[in-house]
């Protein structure tokens, strides 16, 4: 039987490893085919540049003139009035640019908290407590998802009305206090997240339900609670429909607000989509500010799930 022929180094090594000392510069070792290729980066480029695209776009007409959308030979750099064209939106006073902007803010921050605190509520109790009917009641707020919000248009206004609420910031932040989607995805990511074993620790070390729920579920579902909410306020931030039904020109939302702008008899592109990035600037420091903690949340999920 022979041996392969050692050199001084190896046996020294071995030596360490036996003693119980790690080896150092110890080069890391990759498993074959997890390093993504050159169509994977490829594909990303192109997803990433479809994704960039609206804004540029939005951007090279909003910052020109009123016949800069129409010019055949129209450059592909930004112009330099996209700062005047943004004055003009603002100090329109059919748009009421700020007011707007105080609506959108505080409607949508309102309705993504309260979506995410009963939602991760209504996750938590589905996912963890046992009470009879809960599969049936799980099955019939999943199946609210397959009705289309215009159906529920003609009774909400209805109902508003009577209790003199058109034209208020409450007949746009009620009705979406809750949403079914929101109910469905806590409950299953706090069903994979949370085991069994913690919530049986604390009822015995003495915690009510509702202490269970804030020292155990709440941490667990923060990186979902995260995402929720993120996507809550945007989706939430651009909506249309119903605020365009239920509000004034004197208390729009961005969204309703920024529309006026077309209701002209000639459309001047370059003030409407000055006014459509003046809209997603808010978007973005909210990304910028939020990215960071939310990636962090849902690699710290990751890693203790």
């Amino acid at each position: 039987m022979t041996t392969a022929a050692t050199t001084p180094e190896t046996a020294a090594s071995a030596a360490r490893e036996d003693a119980g000392i790690p080896r150092r510069n110890r080069r890391p070792r990759y498993i074959r085919g997890t390093r993504p290729g050159w169509f994977v980066y490829g594909c990303l480029g192109v997803v990433l540049l479809a994704s960039i695209f609206p804004f540029y776009w939005s951007l090279l007409i909003g910052s020109g003139t009123s016949y800069t959308i129409r010019d055949p030979h129209m450059s592909w750099i930004p112009g330099g009035n996209f700062f005047s064209n943004a004055a003009k939106v603002i100090g329109d006073p059919a748009v009421n640019f700020w007011v707007a902007l105080g609506n959108s803010i505080i409607s949508s921050g309102l309705i993504a908290l309260s979506v995410v605190f009963f939602s991760t509520l209504a996750g938590w109790a589905f996912a963890k407590l046992r009470f009879r009917g809960s599969s049936v009641l799980l099955v019939f707020v999943i199946a609210t998802m397959a009705v289309p919000m215009q159906l529920g248009v003609v009774p909400l206004y209805i109902l508003f009305s009577e209790i003199g609420w058109t034209g208020n910031l409450g007949a746009i932040i009620v009705p979406a206090l809750v949403s079914a989607f929101g109910v469905f995805w806590m409950t299953q990511y706090i069903r994979q997240a949370v085991p069994d074993e913690l919530i049986e620790a604390a009822r015995v070390d003495g915690a009510s339900a509702f202490r269970t729920f804030l020292t155990v579920g709440v941490p667990a579902a923060r990186p979902a609670a995260a995402m929720l909410g993120l996507f809550t306020f945007v989706s939430a931030w651009n909506n249309f429909f119903w605020p365009f039904i239920v509000l004034d020109r004197q208390n729009p939302t961005l969204p309703v607000a920024l529309s006026l702008l077309q209701s002209n008899y000639f459309v001047d592109y370059s003030i409407v989509l000055a006014g459509v990035l003046l809209s997603t600037i808010p978007l973005i420091i909210l990304f910028i500010f939020a990215g960071r903690q939310l990636v962090s949340g849902i690699m710290q999920g990751a890693v203790k799930g």
